[in-house]
């Protein structure tokens, strides 16, 4: 027996109550995005005062680890239970999670609270976009799409920015408590005035399957993260992890064709414009996050700014990609036409690029900001689009579930970029080293990465320093140059994208008939 209240064709809500739920969406975004980066310039201190050197990196691993995994059982339970109080909830374990990072006398602590935020936050993510989408027909929506993808860069960039002004002049534990007032905000505003359909379908859960993509993408993403770090990518344990990964994987899709609500309906398959979109999001996003993790090394190491002016000299790419973003979901709300933006997306992209694969040590900065400044406009172009074109095809009962796939495979698809040039730069970086530094000479590179600061590096003796700037500058656009065939795989998939008219109703439904009204 199943009962349901359905979705209203259209929610009925004033321009100033929309700009209030929009600005608590944005609030959530950000700090879901800012968290994600804040803590990284923050590390040497916070393991100055808790210790646990080794334990250094699941600061970060760990919010990255269950903000990715949680994504598709957000999405999927808030189209079983509607998102209101699911989008409250991951805001309260957001804001529970920072305060009590803030408060975390160990590393074993603090690994455990960001978890915990991390929980919180692909909540936040994933459930804003959906929520947009239940508010907005898609026309009208590129608009507000934009708004929240330029919310999100500016704040993965603001990260590194505020976390040096609060170890600066403040305290690490900064970093997170600043998160609870402006979360508490947030929440207020999703209590007060975030008007939702009420939906509730009785449906037994796909526990095996949650359990399964869980557990998949766990082994998949601790592989991926530990491989050339904490193990060698040839060792027991990495190769254990990916093959329990692509046994979970086999598994989850068994369960699934036979599931009667299954977590992610593998039916969505079969509408080309979701399998297209999730494609370009999982290479594109190997391209894009892949490449930019190491943008920062090649300022640092090879250009030799510090980590505050490094963030400082990617504006162009943040302000170009603001301004594309804006400017795209305007012309897609006048027009009706997305499928133009995603190709010309991956194929500034690949540019991009291509043009950081031939950055030098004494590179002009106009070559360095003109390459970040196309790559940003590339980005702007693809992944607010795939996100609409995504919610415009599917129907409004899977909603929630194909909002958070799109999430889903462009941060896995990040992961996978990062790991997969990691090992390309410690291999490069391994021989270039042996050819343009003496032998015997210790230039921080062991084990696979980097154990010594950029400053530490620069104290080396001039003729040493030299060569390993000429090291790690070959290595890194070697990088760039690996990353370029991908965004180039993307900008020909991209070409599979079909145009379909944006819908003017919120309902894919509603423009056969319409549905019974009901909120909560």
């Amino acid at each position: 027996m199943t009962a349901e209240t359905l979705a209203p064709s259209q929610v009925s809500i004033g321009k100033r109550q929309l700009r209030l739920v929009f600005a608590g969406l944005m609030l959530g975004m950000f700090l879901a995005a800012l968290d994600q980066t804040i803590v990284s310039t923050a590390l040497p201190t916070i393991v100055g005062e808790l210790s646990g050197l080794e334990r250094l990196s699941w600061v970060v691993t760990a919010y990255l680890l269950t903000s990715t995994v949680s994504v598709p059982l957000y999405g999927k339970l808030s189209d079983l239970y509607g998102r209101k109080r699911l989008f409250q909830t991951a805001i309260g374990i957001f804001v529970v999670g920072s305060l009590l990072s803030g408060l975390a006398q160990t590393m074993t602590l603090l690994i455990v609270f960001r978890g915990i935020q991390g929980l919180g936050a692909g909540g936040i993510q994933s459930l804003a976009q959906a929520i947009i989408a239940d508010i907005v027909s898609p026309r009208e929506r590129g608009r507000y799409v934009g708004y929240m993808t330029g919310t999100w860069a500016l704040s993965s960039i603001a990260g590194p920015l505020l976390g040096g002004l609060f170890v600066d002049h403040l305290t690490w534990r900064w970093l997170f408590f600043i998160n609870v007032p402006i979360g508490a905000v947030a929440l207020i505003v999703a209590i007060r005035v975030l008007k939702l359909p009420a939906v509730h379908i009785e449906r037994k859960i796909d526990y095996t399957g949650a359990a399964l993509i869980v557990g998949a993408s766990t082994c998949l993403l601790l592989g991926l993260t530990w491989g050339g770090t904490q193990y060698p990518w040839g060792s027991p344990t990495i190769i254990g992890l990916f093959l329990a990964a692509l046994v979970g994987l086999a598994l989850f899709v068994f369960v699934e064709l036979r599931a009667e609500e299954p977590m992610l309906p593998l039916r969505l398959f079969k509408d080309s414009t979701y399998t297209v979109c999730n494609v370009i999001g999982l290479i594109a996003g190997m391209a894009m996050f892949g490449a930019l993790a190491f943008m920062p090394l090649y300022l640092q190491v090879v250009r030799g700014v510090s980590a505050t002016s490094s963030g400082l000299r990617t504006l162009p790419m943040i302000l170009s990609l603001l301004v594309t973003v804006i400017v795209t979901g305007q012309r897609i709300s006048k027009t009706g036409r997305y499928r133009i933006y995603p190709i010309t997306g991956c194929f500034m992209l690949t540019v991009g690029l291509g043009i950081m694969s031939q950055l030098e040590v004494d590179s002009s900065w106009f070559m360095v900001w003109g390459a970040l400044a196309i790559l940003g406009v590339g980005i702007g172009l693809i992944m607010q689009v795939i996100t609409l074109a995504v919610q415009n095809s599917v129907e409004t009962r899977d909603m929630g579930t194909a909002t958070a796939s799109v999430n889903f495979f462009r941060s896995m698809g990040g992961a996978m970029g990062v790991a997969m040039f990691g090992a390309i730069l410690s291999n490069r970086l391994t021989g270039y080293l042996e050819r343009y530094t003496p032998q015997g000479v210790d230039t921080g590179f062991k084990g696979g990465h980097l154990n010594v600061s950029p400053a530490q590096l620069r104290a080396l003796p001039d003729a040493v320093h030299k060569g390993v700037e000429q090291a790690f500058s070959m290595a890194v656009t070697d990088v760039f140059l690996a990353a370029a065939p991908l965004a180039f795989l993307a900008f020909l998939v991209s070409w599979f994208l079909k145009e379909v008219p944006l819908r003017r109703t919120v309902r894919r439904e509603d423009e056969e008939a319409p549905a019974p009204l009901g909120f909560d």
